[in-house]
């Protein structure tokens, strides 16, 4: 091996060295286009990220400093010559771009690019996105040799993007890890030690014969249920895998944040079980319109100042909305009010609607389906 060679190969080395000795995806794609500058001794460096649109949804860059970035204006879509790469996704050297048919021109306070190198990076076999070298520093064009250094480059920083997606997923996945470490400590521990402490009040208040004594003590043996019910909808919270926007929970939460202006205040959601894994989306349709109709009944006919929500899963969905306000009049128990339409949507699913006037004012409303027979959950 000569010399020229040898040194050839250091370079490359070391390049691929620091381009792999990271895992945040975004730290690699510098590095990538850092090695790549000092690889062929290039002025100018960028990455581009082609997107779904085979636009660049990404650019990052090397040797622009933030008042030129921020002079440019607009990041580049992948016109011209980084346009030619997305759609000919192959090695690109080019001694003076001003001369090249697939030229664009640059916009105003560009710096100025002639030489030009390029090359796409593959992950898996498709094309991630491309690397592009501008303004070699000896003044002289890229070499063939240059060439070869960065297609070996993007051979290497391929699987170091990939690394570090793996990274990224395995990290995920300790987050659900942790989430479901926590659930069953929560579960096991928590909720245990809160149960039997239940249990003990609820002795001690059967024996005890101050009735003010044993009236705070059931009060507080039912905060007890209270925080238990509330601790189990965090653990299921916690163990949904699917629980960002788009969610059932999360539709809940939004109806209940859109009904605040016409209500006047927020109603309190508390949920059971697990929603999001045992209600489909066909019963989570019937659901949602079912709750918007009764918050609009609140909102419109109750006078309320208070609403409570309650969504529980289990082997059937349970949907309870009571309210503090005026209550209805017996007569539309049976009609009227949109509760034809709700009674009808529960029939449709095996269920069934219930609603009554709560002791000391307001009404509850009570939409049960079962879940077992129509979801096919188990």
């Amino acid at each position: 091996m000569t010399d020229r060679e040898f040194d050839k190969l250091q370079r490359l080395l070391d390049a691929v060295l620091a381009v792999a000795s990271d895992l945040s995806l975004p730290v690699v794609l510098h590095r990538i286009t850092e090695a790549a500058c000092e690889l062929v001794d290039a002025r100018f460096g960028a990455l581009g990220v082609v997107g779904s649109d085979d636009t660049l949804a990404e650019f990052v860059t090397v040797g622009v400093d933030i008042d030129t970035i921020e002079a440019i204006g607009a990041r580049p879509k992948g016109k011209g010559i980084l346009g030619t790469l997305i759609h000919d996704p192959r090695p690109l050297r080019i001694d003076d771009l001003s001369t090249h048919p697939d030229s664009y021109g640059f916009p105003e306070g560009h710096p100025v690019m002639r030489s030009f190198l390029g090359a796409p990076i593959r992950v898996r076999g498709e094309v991630f996105g491309n690397l592009y070298l501008c303004e070699k520093r000896s003044g002289n064009g890229f070499t063939g040799d240059d060439e070869e250094l960065v297609v070996a480059l993007a051979a290497a920083a391929g699987v170091a993007i990939e690394n570090a997606r793996l990274h990224t997923v395995i990290r995920e996945y300790a987050v659900l890890e942790d989430r479901e470490r926590i659930g069953r400590d929560l579960h096991d521990k928590v909720i245990q030690r809160l149960f039997a402490t239940g249990m003990a009040l609820q002795s001690t208040s059967r024996r005890c014969s101050d009735p003010d004594v044993a009236q705070r003590l059931a009060q507080s043996v039912d905060d007890l249920d209270e925080t238990i019910r509330e601790i189990r909808s965090t653990i299921f919270a916690l163990g949904r895998t699917h629980g960002g926007p788009g969610s059932l929970r999360a539709d809940i939460l939004s109806l209940a944040g859109e009904a605040t202006s016409k209500l006047g205040f927020e109603p309190r959601v508390t949920f059971d079980g697990p929603v999001d894994a045992l209600v489909g989306d066909d019963i989570a349709d019937h659901l949602l319109a079912v709750l918007r109709e009764a918050l609009i009944n609140v909102a419109k006919h109750a006078d309320a100042k208070h609403v409570s929500v309650v969504v529980s899963a289990s082997d059937e969905l349970l949907l309870r909305v009571n309210d503090d306000g005026k209550g209805i009049d017996p007569g539309q128990l049976g009609a009227g009010l949109g509760l034809t339409n709700l009674s009808s949507r529960a029939s449709t699913l095996g269920g069934d609607l219930r609603v009554s006037i709560r002791p000391g004012g307001g009404t509850s409303l009570e939409w049960r389906v079962p879940l077992q027979a129509v979801s096919g959950t188990s």
